[in-house]
Parts: C-alpha cells; structure tokens; sequence
C-alpha cells in the first residue's frame, strides 16, 4: 500500500540545483555532494525520472561541475541558465517544471541556505511534496547547511537521504529495476 507522501517513480521528478565548477571547491564535504549526486541521477535514471538541472550565472561562477554533467548527460536532462535564486523565479525553468506534470520533486544542489532553500520554499507554496536529500546538498558552512535543513523541514520538506530515496521510488526487491538500482549503491557507497 502507497502513502500519500511516498515517491513514486511515475508522479517525481529530479531538480539539480547550480553544482558548479567554480562554487563547488568552496562548499563543505563538497566530494560527498558530488558523488551523492551521481548515484542519484544514475539510480532515478533506473526508473526514467526526469531531471531539471540549473547554473546559477554560469558566466560569473562556472559551468556545471563535469562529473555532475555527465550525469545529467546520461539523465537526458535539461539544463537552464539562471539569474534568480530560486528556480521558480526563472520563467523558463518554471515552465518546464510544470510542463512535467509531476507533484514530486527531489531536489539536490547548492547552496543549501541559499538556491535550494528558496527553489524548497517556492515549490511548497505551489503544493509540491519537495524529497530534500541532506547528503547532495551543501553549503560553504556547516550552521548555514544545518539550519537550511531545519527551516525546509519547518516548512514542510522531506529531508531525506539519496540511498532512501532510491529505495522508496524502488518499493520492491523482486524487480529487474530493484537489481540495477541496487547495482548503483554497491558500485556508489555512502559518502560520510
């Protein structure tokens, strides 16, 4: 039996918010968020989850860091360049989220306190069920990251982890996708 706020691989979507070259090296366990962010884009791409990716002014702080974009190349994601802190702010980026026509949104990036949180905040206001993973988030501090993480909570995010994740959209071992997702976390253990 499904819960009303359990994911589900047909009603989720994947949102990748400005993993960038240039910011990244300065944000805390930042390797954790890299590759907790590959064995989710790789596990959800077990169950054709669309992916939204972002580059927060790619001009100033880079383009998407090149393990996260081959990824999100293997995720035939779209990728947008944005201005805004939160992706809903971005008319474009808001377009294409609706047009998925799914309620769920996983959401993965950086800066914790900053584009996620707000892109987290928005996508609540708008009655999405928002799946927070704390292990592929990351913020340059530890407090900003951790009281980043309370305030989504607060306001109603699911702060969850990658593993957790992939194993809730999964909901059965006696599958074909149960063993290529579980073929992803044995190849991609936990990072801390």
């Amino acid at each position: 039996m499904l819960r009303a706020n359990q994911l589900q691989a047909d009603r989720a979507f994947v949102l990748v918010v400005d993993i960038q070259e240039k910011l990244l090296p300065a944000i805390d366990h930042h390797q954790r968020v890299v590759s907790s962010s590959c064995k989710l884009l790789q596990g959800t791409s077990v169950f054709n989850l669309p992916v939204i990716a972002t580059e927060q002014y790619p001009k100033g702080l880079g383009t998407t860091e090149a393990t996260i974009a081959a990824c999100l190349e293997q995720s035939h994601a779209q990728t947008f360049e944005k201005m805004t802190f939160s992706v809903c702010d971005e008319p474009t980026v808001r377009t294409a989220v609706n047009n998925l026509d799914r309620p769920q949104a996983i959401v993965i990036g950086i800066e914790a306190h900053v584009c996620v949180q707000q892109t987290t905040l928005d996508l609540l206001a708008q009655d999405f069920d928002v799946f927070v993973c704390a292990d592929a988030i990351g913020s340059r501090g530890q407090t900003d990251y951790q009281c980043a993480l309370d305030r989504m909570r607060q306001e109603g995010a699911f702060v969850t982890t990658v593993e957790s994740v992939l194993f809730e959209i999964c909901n059965r071992c006696d599958t074909a996708q149960f063993k290529d997702m579980l073929n992803v976390i044995k190849a991609m253990p936990p990072a801390g």
